[in-house]
C-alpha cells in the first residue's frame, strides 16, 4: 500500500493506494472514525459487487454499517435523486458522530459528500472510489455538488474527506468505457504541467487500459500526487493554479448539457473531446504548435476516446451547434463577469487560464470541429 497525504492545515488527510484495500476499508478507517457507526452510500451497480465485502472490513472492525443505494448514472445527482437520498439517510437516524462512506464513482462521491456538508450540518465521509475517473480525481480535493437544469455541479460545496481509499483490483470489473473516461483525467495532468508523465501515457497507456497492473498502479499514483500538491496549494480555487485542472471541462460540461448528462456521453468522454477542442483552439490563435494540438488528439483517439464531435451519441449522433454550445459555456461556472473562462495552452505540459477567448474564435473552431 502507498499512502499520500493531502496537506491542508488541520485537515490533512491520507489517500490510501494498493491491492484488495476494500477488505482492509475498516481497519485503516476505524481510527478516524468519531463513532464506530458508518452508512455507506452506493448505486445499484457497485453496491452488488462490492458492498458485502465492505460490510463485512467495518465488522471486523467493530463498526456498525448500514447501506442505502441510489439509481447508477447522473441522473441521480439532481435535486429529486439528492432529496431521496437525504430522506433515507435520515430514515437511519444518525446523529453528528456518524460517518457516510462513498462506495462508488465519481456520481456516487460528489453525492455523498455533499450529502455529508449538510446532513445535520455536517458529518465526517469517506471516499471509496471504484472507477478509475473517481479514483485519480473526483474523490480527491473536496468538490462535491449536483447537476441543475442550468448546467453540471452548480449546487454544491468544498467538503473534504476524512480519508480517501483506492483498491486498484476494482478496475477489473469496470466497463472498458467507464476505464477510458477515466483514462481522460489522467492524461489531463501530463497535459496540464507534465509533459514527460504524457510522454509516459503515450508508451503505456494501450497497456494500461489492457489492464496492466503495475502502469495502472503508477498512473494512480502520478495523478493522486498531482491532486494532492494542487488541492493542498489552492483548495477552494481562489487562484488560477486549481484551475488549470478544468483543462477541457469548459468544452466538455457544454457537450454534457447538450447531450442532456445522458448515457451518450460520458464525463470523462466529455472532458477527453475538451481537452482535444483546447488545444485545437490553442494552436488556431496561435499559442501552441499545431504538431502538439495533433499529438494529443492522435493519442486520444488512439486508446479510444471520442474526440470528434461527429463520432458522439452511438446511434443518437446531434446536430451540433455551436451558437447553443456557447449558450452552455455561458451558464458554466468558472464564467466571470459574462466571460468565458477556458484553460489553454502553449504546448503539452503548458496550460494557463484565459479570459480573453474571442466569442469569433470560439464559433469558427466549432464550426470546424462540428463539420470535421
Amino acid at each position: 500500500m502507498k499512502t499520500i497525504t493531502v496537506d491542508l492545515a488541520g485537515r490533512a488527510y491520507d489517500i490510501a493506494i494498493g491491492s484488495g484495500l476494500i477488505d482492509q476499508a475498516g481497519r485503516l478507517a476505524r481510527k478516524l472514525l468519531a463513532a464506530p457507526r458508518v452508512i455507506v452510500v452506493s448505486d445499484e451497480t457497485v453496491a452488488p459487487l462490492y458492498g458485502a465485502r465492505l460490510a463485512a472490513s467495518f465488522k471486523a472492525a467493530g463498526v456498525d454499517s448500514t447501506e442505502v443505494t441510489v439509481p447508477a448514472g447522473e441522473s441521480s445527482k439532481d435535486y429529486a435523486a439528492f432529496g431521496k437520498l437525504m430522506n433515507e439517510l435520515l430514515d437511519k437516524r444518525p446523529d453528528r458522530r456518524v460517518t457516510l462512506v462513498a462506495l462508488g464513482g465519481g456520481v456516487v462521491g460528489d453525492l455523498t459528500g455533499f450529502a455529508a456538508s449538510v446532513l445535520l450540518r455536517g458529518v465526517d465521509f469517506i471516499q471509496v472510489p471504484t472507477t478509475l475517473l473517481a479514483q485519480v480525481d473526483s474523490s480527491v480535493g473536496g468538490k462535491t455538488g449536483i447537476n441543475t437544469r442550468h448546467g453540471k455541479n452548480l449546487v454544491g460545496s468544498f467538503y473534504q474527506p476524512r480519508l480517501v481509499i483506492i483498491d486498484t483490483d476494482v478496475l477489473d470489473t469496470l466497463p472498458r468505457r467507464e476505464l477510458l473516461a477515466g483514462y481522460a483525467e489522467v492524461a489531463k495532468y501530463g497535459l496540464i504541467d507534465d509533459e514527460p508523465f504524457f510522454a509516459w501515457l503515450e508508451r503505456h497507456g494501450v497497456a494500461l487500459l489492457a489492464g496492466d497492473k503495475e502502469a495502472r498502479a503508477r498512473a494512480i499514483e502520478m495523478s493522486c500526487l498531482a491532486k494532492a500538491r494542487v488541492v493542498a496549494a489552492d483548495e477552494r480555487e481562489t487562484g488560477d493554479l486549481r484551475a488549470l485542472l478544468n483543462l477541457g471541462h469548459t468544452f466538455g460540461h457544454a457537450l454534457e448539457a447538450e447531450t442532456g448528462f445522458g448515457p451518450d456521453l460520458l464525463h470523462g468522454e466529455a472532458v477527453g473531446a475538451g481537452m482535444a477542442l483546447a488545444f485545437d483552439l490553442s494552436a488556431q490563435i496561435g499559442l501552441c504548435p499545431p504538431a502538439d494540438a495533433e499529438r494529443v488528439r492522435r493519442h486520444l483517439a488512439t486508446v479510444g476516446l471520442p474526440v470528434r464531435l461527429r463520432g458522439i451519441g452511438g446511434d443518437n449522433r446531434r446536430a451540433w451547434s455551436a451558437a447553443r454550445l456557447i449558450e452552455h459555456m455561458r451558464g458554466d461556472k468558472k464564467a466571470v463577469g459574462g466571460r468565458l473562462t477556458f484553460i489553454l495552452v502553449r504546448g503539452i505540459g503548458k496550460a494557463f487560464v484565459s479570459r480573453d477567448v474571442g466569442e469569433a474564435d470560439l464559433g469558427r473552431l466549432l464550426d470546424r470541429a462540428i463539420a470535421a
